[in-house]
């Protein structure tokens, strides 16, 4: 992995649960390999996901955010816009854009919760750490045959 450079993008929206995730995805990747980038929010990730991509400076662009229902808009169809949009992105590029995007069902601003949800991130910023790194390994391989 010497010179395999990784973008990280995280929503700023709950910051404090979000951040979580690259905490989790530097567990695996040393932070040195990554490039990290701040959105407002998670709407913004998919068109600089897509951009990173075409720089072709980046092996695995992995993407973090927190949808939840703010009660005004309806959180389940902006989160599957990001996640479509993130898809799309990578498709278009041929770089794989991995979501750590999370839109939790019953969700409260409640330090239980909060504590429940930067755990999760934790874990889940690991499981796109494996997951970059194994789609990267796989698609050498799959080229070389």
């Amino acid at each position: 992995m010497t010179h395999t450079r990784f973008a990280f993008i995280k929503a700023h929206w709950h910051s404090d649960i979000v951040d979580r995730a690259l905490d989790g995805f530097q567990e695996l990747i040393p932070a040195e390999q990554i490039d990290v980038f701040d959105v407002p929010g998670a709407f913004e990730m998919p068109l600089l996901a897509k951009e990173l991509a075409k720089t072709g400076k980046y092996d695995a662009i992995a993407c973090a955010a927190f949808v939840v229902d703010g009660g005004i808009y309806r959180h389940d169809f902006v989160a599957q816009a990001v996640v479509d949009g993130l898809m799309q992105a990578g498709m278009e590029t041929n770089v794989p854009v991995l979501s750590v995007s999370l839109t939790p069902h019953h969700y409260q601003e409640t330090d239980h919760h909060n504590a429940i949800y930067r755990a999760h991130f934790v874990d889940k910023g690991r499981e796109a750490a494996n997951a970059a790194l194994m789609i990267i390994k796989t698609r050498k391989e799959a080229l070389r045959a």
